[in-house]
């Protein structure tokens, strides 16, 4: 039978110590004290339950304070908690009480409900962008409590995203993350303040990208070649308005006026409604597009609740998404192409010869792609320029603009046609209407044609 101990012992907890501690034999706990961290004591009970406490006094009064039951808790854990304790105590916080504050505190998932609902939904534009950014960077901490993300752990998580997403989407979710917090200390849900002022942010580099002269021959052959007439129509629409991609993507026909060559946006991301003048050339496609809207819709019962939507798709939303591969393969597209005549000029190919070339590759792009890439490897042939690199839908916009330029518009021309809103502009943009605003579009438009028609000219 083993004997009791009669007074508390002070050792170094160890596994091997914690698990030789005698059982007493009595209700009356064995108490045992840690040699390393002052306070930090286990308790053996009847039942050979272990757990681990902290022993200290706050403001004068004797606490304890219950840390976990080992082995659940290793001895390491028991530690690190106590030190929190105690850091804790050092400012004069009674762990015990903090422990029953933070158990009734809302957690971040939890509040981020009630922001999406509250604040996000009825004044944000881009409410499923902040749902889809929370959901993407922090999943992990939705059962946190608000006041148990630090600094520190924001400016690591930042970092992380950084490396695996890239800069733009870390600072992005830095932003959705101290508006969340801004909101609930406003709503009194937290008191411990924004963790997340002191996180600085990555510098960003402002976005210039457009498409070159020399680009825009072998983008319009590939977008034209494009059998989604859909995703075709859409992206010629992107860039011949200079309209902002989810514009586009929910462009309705009752905001279209064929006639007028115009296009209402009764919804901006500005706030404001905008009326666009269509060129020409637009106006030719969407008037194609709806000969074949009204030519499917015949026979049809009208429904009410679906929408009119130009670039109609089979998803949920009823109108065209990100089309991501479609734009992966105009990219391939545009490489192929350029390999092609890069070779036709090498090995003197005939015009027909290049032409077939070009549309032989459709269903066979990635396979197409290796096989030219190689074949011009072969030739010695200097690719270094070939591609689109990082040209995005979005840059279609700045393409517009930075063509009106070109030819000759004045910015606040450029403004009224882009959407832009500035304080210093707006009493000049009000004061025009949308003649001088087509003249620059279609002025432009035609330029674009040129150096499509002309790639060689455009070179020189």
């Amino acid at each position: 039978m083993k004997k009791e101990r009669k007074k508390a012992d002070i050792i170094n907890f160890t596994k091997h110590s914690l698990n030789g501690l005698l059982v007493p034999e009595v209700e009356k706990p064995y108490i045992c004290y840690d040699s390393q961290i002052k306070g930090l004591m286990v308790m053996v009970f009847k039942s050979g339950r272990k757990t681990f406490y902290l022993s200290k006094k706050v403001d004068g009064k004797a606490i304890k304070y219950k840390l976990g039951v080992y082995p659940d808790l290793s001895v390491e854990n028991a530690r690190k908690a106590a030190h929190a304790a105690l850091t804790v105590v050092a400012h004069g916080i009674n762990p015990q009480a903090a422990k029953r504050t933070l158990s009734k505190e809302i957690t971040l998932g939890d509040y981020f409900d009630i922001y999406l609902k509250e604040h996000a939904k009825p004044h944000k534009k881009t409410w499923q962008y902040d749902e889809a950014q929370f959901n993407r960077c922090l999943e992990d901490w939705k059962k946190r409590k608000l006041s148990t993300v630090t600094t520190l752990d924001i400016r690591k998580k930042h970092a992380q995203i950084g490396e695996e997403n890239g800069i733009y989407s870390a600072n992005r979710m830095l932003a959705l993350l101290s508006t969340i917090y801004n909101k609930a200390i406003k709503d009194g849900v937290t008191k411990t303040g924004n963790p997340v002022k002191g996180v600085q942010k990555f510098k960003e580099k402002s976005r210039d990208r457009f498409l070159q002269p020399q680009e825009l021959k072998y983008f319009w052959e590939a977008v034209i070649q494009e059998d989604n007439t859909v995703i075709r129509d859409f992206i010629m629409i992107t860039l011949l308005t200079g309209a902002r991609r989810s514009n586009v993507q929910t462009m309705q026909w009752r905001h279209i006026n064929l006639e007028r060559g115009e296009w209402r946006i009764p919804d901006t991301k500005n706030g404001d409604p905008l009326t666009l003048p269509l060129s020409p050339q637009a106006a030719e496609i969407l008037n194609n597009r709806k000969k074949e809207y009204q030519k499917n819709k015949a026979g049809k019962e009208k429904v009410a609740s679906i929408k009119d939507w130009v670039f109609e798709s089979v998803g949920k939303a009823g109108y065209l998404q990100d089309p991501k591969k479609a734009w992966k393969r105009i990219h391939i597209r545009v490489e192929i192409f350029q390999l092609i005549e890069l070779i036709a000029e090498h090995e003197h190919w005939s015009d027909k010869k290049t032409h077939d070339a070009k549309k032989s590759v459709e269903g066979t792009l990635p396979s197409a792609l290796v096989n030219y890439r190689k074949m011009a490897q072969d030739m010695d042939i200097d690719t270094s320029n070939v591609g689109l690199g990082d040209l995005r839908i979005h840059d279609l916009r700045r393409t517009l603009g930075s063509w009106q330029a070109a030819t000759g518009a004045n910015s606040f021309v450029i403004g009224k046609s882009l959407g832009h809103k500035s304080q210093a502009a707006t009493a000049i943009y009000a004061r025009l209407n949308l003649d001088p605003v087509r003249q620059s579009v279609n002025t432009a438009t035609e330029a674009m044609l040129m150096a499509v028609t002309n790639p060689i000219k455009n070179k020189k």
